[in-house]
This record gives structure tokens, C-alpha cells and sequence, in this order.
């Protein structure tokens, strides 16, 4: 086996600057000749993000083997077409948990344990473990936050122990920092970049590449200020200027040169096609068409809650030549007579996944509304059962019917919590997770747009859709489009006679790629754009 070799990426200045559309636009220019693998580490002490708030951590990405793990897994999968894996998220809560485990099963052999050799050689060994199990010709590690935060200093450490096992010829070291443009003296200025730059060099952080976050494409002037002050040639130091969609990120390196620089570190000769992705990006850019789409959730002011869903429709755009313009409608206290004044002006509608009651009944009014008014539907996880709820209520005659989740005493219980669900008292790590198989309906609108009969998608959830209750939803004309295997789980619902309404109990926005957009949502934007006719 060929060893791997490393390109880790770091931030300076500012989280959010876009590391991990760096990273992962580094890995769709080396994609074509090289085996992939991409690790985050994140220094919070939750072992993952999946019990965390949107709002402190934005979008819960899942993977196909149910690994809750942090959003910038998103971009990896979208951009690079791989299948990420849980091992490959490392938080400092995953790290200690299990040092702490090895020490009470005695594998340290009653020595004292330290952060340094043991935590650091635990990390370090991490990621040499995971590019050998996958055999990766290049491991792209991203280091989260920023590198003077205080819970990084144990992954900083562990990158410099990387470089000197490895060798600097197997290792590349890309660094994020910012370039302002101050508008108050129409100026850019380079002097915050000069003190993180002052900062990594004290950690004894040397970038190999420099990426600069700014607001335009930076002058050879400012790079030349740059490159002088960091001890960078200049074709070091690479404009990563503000774009309008992350796709174009890998174009804008390849022309800044990356690829060269790879290249030559690691003597390698990387070939790359960029012709499809380029026709896609520049589809995305100057589109024939338009339509809009209403998101209706109570995470809406949160777009960074919904970051999978946004991709799968602008990937379902770029391949209908459309511009699809969102609508955030918030439904925390949404009733019925407004939701037509709300939704007058779009040509579909998307009810996300969530948790828990607030802002279920404003849902279901526009769930109520896309159905009695023919308009585009697509539901998620939670979409689904609420579309359930709806269909119970007002066309099957099941008043009051609901999910246990939002009414536990409700008389028509359609929606319930998973038998095996019922006994868990801990939070993390525990709900339906990760890839399920569905078979599919013949002849169904879900059949035509997978053009499989069997289909694997992902889940999060704790609910379904109650057995009970299937033969009263089928009977008046809801038809269950796909049925897991053992035929007791819904995964699939539909309408026939509707010119678009589909809903899902998974996720399928995880699996969608720039490239192959998720079949669902390009129904959805198919249809939404003839509604519009």
C-alpha cells in the first residue's frame, strides 16, 4: 500500500470562514486521480452534535452507518462524491471518552496518563489508523475553530506530531485567515492576517498555502504584502474570495494554482475534469428559469439548520437550468387564514425534519393548504408524519388525530414512538440512524424518480408512522409508496391524483450531490416550475 499523505487545514481570526468549503473543495480537484478521505475535528467535549441545538451548531449531518456528525461532513460528501464514515469526525468529547475508557480497562498499565504522550499519540495514531484502514492515497484533515482556541491545542499538537512521523514531503499544511476591506477608508487591510500569521508561528505552524478570505479577488499588490510578511512565495498565497455558491470555490483554486502546489510537494500529477462541474456551476449562475419554494420551519431565521436542504434544491436547479429562489415562512404561529396571503407567490413547499411541538399546527395548515390547493409538496422525516396528521384529520374523519410526540393523550395516535424507542432514558446516539433500505411501490411517482425498486436513504427519528392506522390512511387514497422490508415501517407516502405531493421519512437531502441530484427534490423543482406555468 501506497502511505498516504496529509493536507491538514487550519483557521485563524474567525470560526465561519469557510474551512471546510476549503477543504472540501481541495478534495473535488483531487478526486479524479486519488483515494480520498476526509476527518473534522471539532474541539467541543459533546461526543457529537447530535444533541445539540441548531442554533449552537447549525445542521445535524448524518451518514449512512447512523454517525451524527458536524455540517461540514455535508460539504465534504457534496463536493467530493464519497460516503463518509464515523470514525472519521473526532471531538475532543469522542477523544477523552475514550482515553478514559482504555485507562479504566487498564490498557495504560497503571501508568499516569497525560496529554502528552497519550492524548496527543491517541490522536496522532487517529489519523494514521483511519487513512491505513482506507487505504487513502491523500487524508484531508480540517481542524475546527480557530488555532489559538484553547480546546484545539490538543489537535494543533497532534498535526505538528503528524508532520514529523510522516515527513515534511507526505505533508501540506493550508492555513485560513481573513482579509478585511475596511469601507470607512475604502481600504483592505492585512494587519489582522499579519497577527494570526505571528499567531501560528508561535505554535511553530509553518503554511505551505495561505488562503485568504476576502471580499473581492485580492490584487498582486496585496498579495505581494502578504507573501512578505508571512515568508511565502507568492503563488503561496491564494485569493479565496466571497462567492455565491461553494461550487465555484474549486474553480477559483484551480486557477489560483493549487493543484500546482500539491503537486510539487508531493511529486505526484494530479489529473482533473472539471468540464461537467463547470457547465453545472455556470447553470447555477446564469439559469434560464426561475421559481420559488417556500421552506416552512421554526428554524428559518437558522439557515445553517436547513444547509442540506438548501444544497438539494439549488442541486435540482442547476440540473433544470432554474434559479430557485427560497422562502423562509417561519410556522411557530402560523393559522390557517394567513397561510394563503404567506404562500400566494410560490410554486412549491418544503416542510422539513425537527423535533418536538412548537410550531407543528402552523405545518400542518401548509401542509393542509399544499394539498387541498394542488401545490408542489415535499415533506421530511417530520414532514411526513405531519402530513400524516393532516391527511387523518381532515380526510379520514380521525379528528384530533396526531403524532404521541406533539399530544401523548391524543385519541388518534397516527404517528408513535418506535416500540424500542420507549425504553431508552439517554439522548445521544439512540434514534433510527443512519441508511435504511425501502422497497418501492411499481408504478409509483417515488418509482419513476429513483428508477429503483429498492432505494436506501437516511434517517433520524423516533417516530413512524403507527400500523394501526395504515389501513383507514390507504383506504381513503393516501397510497405508502415504500414500505421497509419487512412491510411494518411507512417511508414513503404520495398522491396521485396531486400534481406533486411526496413525503419521506428520511433525509434523502444528505445523499444529494451537485453532480446527482437527490431524486425527490428534483420532482419538486420539476414540478414547482410547471406549476408556475
Amino acid at each position: 500500500m501506497a502511505k498516504s499523505k496529509y493536507i491538514v487545514i487550519t483557521g485563524g481570526v474567525l470560526s465561519g470562514l469557510g474551512k471546510g468549503a476549503i477543504t472540501a473543495s481541495l478534495g473535488r480537484l483531487l478526486r479524479d486521480d486519488n483515494k480520498l478521505v476526509t476527518i473534522k475535528c471539532d474541539g467541543y467535549f459533546n461526543v457529537d452534535p447530535g444533541t445539540m441545538n441548531p442554533y449552537e451548531h447549525g445542521e445535524v449531518f448524518v451518514l449512512d452507518d447512523g454517525a451524527e456528525v458536524d455540517m461540514d461532513f455535508g460539504h465534504y460528501e457534496r463536493m467530493i462524491d464519497i460516503t463518509a464514515k464515523k470514525d472519521w469526525n473526532l471531538t475532543s468529547g469522542k477523544v477523552f471518552y475514550d482515553i478514559i475508557s482504555k485507562e479504566r480497562r487498564g490498557d495504560f498499565l497503571g501508568k499516569t496518563v497525560q496529554m502528552f504522550p497519550h492524548v496527543i499519540n491517541y490522536i496522532t495514531d487517529k489519523f494514521q489508523s483511519i487513512a491505513e484502514k482506507e487505504d487513502a492515497d491523500i487524508t484531508l484533515i480540517e481542524i475546527g475553530g480557530t488555532t489559538d482556541d484553547d480546546e484545539n491545542k490538543w489537535f494543533i499538537r497532534a498535526v505538528k506530531e503528524l508532520q514529523y512521523k510522516v515527513g515534511k514531503e507526505n505533508f501540506i499544511h493550508g492555513h485560513l485567515t481573513y482579509i478585511p476591506y475596511v469601507k470607512c477608508v475604502n481600504e483592505i487591510k492585512t494587519r489582522i492576517a499579519q497577527g494570526d500569521l505571528a499567531q501560528i508561528g508561535s505554535l511553530r505552524l509553518f503554511p505551505d498555502i495561505l488562503f485568504c478570505r476576502s471580499d473581492d479577488p485580492l490584487e498582486k499588490r496585496i498579495k505581494d504584502k502578504i507573501s512578505h510578511m508571512g515568508q511565502l512565495r507568492e503563488d503561496r498565497v491564494i485569493s479565496t474570495h466571497d462567492v455565491d455558491n461553494i461550487y465555484e470555490i474549486p474553480l477559483i483554486l484551480e486557477k489560483e494554482g493549487v493543484l500546482n502546489i500539491i503537486s510539487k510537494k508531493f511529486g505526484t500529477s494530479p489529473r482533473v475534469n472539471l468540464k461537467k462541474w463547470r457547465n453545472l456551476v455556470d447553470r447555477i449562475k446564469n439559469p434560464y428559469k426561475n421559481v420559488k419554494i417556500a421552506i416552512c420551519g421554526k428554524y428559518t431565521e437558522l439557515h445553517d439548520a436547513y444547509a442540506s436542504i438548501i444544497e438539494a434544491v439549488r442541486h435540482a436547479g442547476a440540473h433544470l437550468d432554474a434559479r430557485v429562489e427560497l422562502k423562509w415562512v417561519e410556522t411557530t404561529e402560523k393559522d390557517e387564514d394567513n397561510i394563503e396571503n404567506l404562500l400566494s407567490d410560490v410554486g412549491g413547499i418544503i416542510i422539513p425534519g425537527g423535533f418536538g411541538s412548537r410550531g407543528t399546527e402552523g405545518k400542518i395548515n401548509v401542509i393542509k393548504y399544499a394539498r387541498e390547493n394542488n401545490i408542489p409538496f415535499l415533506g421530511l422525516c417530520l414532514g411526513l408524519q405531519l402530513a400524516v396528521v393532516e391527511y387523518a384529520r381532515n380526510v379520514c374523519g380521525l379528528e384530533g388525530a396526531n403524532s404521541t410526540e406533539i399530544d401523548e393523550n391524543t385519541q388518534y395516535p397516527v404517528v408513535d414512538i418506535l416500540k424500542e424507542q420507549k425504553q431508552l432514558t439517554t439522548k445521544g446516539g439512540n434514534m433510527r440512524l443512519g441508511a435504511y433500505e425501502a422497497e418501492i411501490e411499481p408504478k409509483s411517482l417515488v418509482q419513476k424518480l429513483y428508477k429503483q425498486d429498492t432505494v436506501s436513504e437516511r434517517h433520524r427519528h423516533r417516530y413512524e408512522v403507527n400500523p394501526n392506522y395504515h389501513d383507514i390512511l390507504k383506504e381513503r387514497g393516501l397510497v405508502f409508496s415504500g414500505m421497509s422490508p419487512d412491510r411494518k415501517l411507512v417511508e414513503f407516502i404520495e398522491l396521485p391524483k396531486h400534481r406533486y405531493f411526496v413525503a419521506t421519512q428520511a433525509h434523502p437531502e444528505f445523499k444529494s450531490r451537485l453532480e446527482k441530484p437527490a431524486p425527490l427534490f428534483y420532482g419538486l423543482v420539476k414540478a414547482a416550475l410547471n406549476h408556475n406555468l
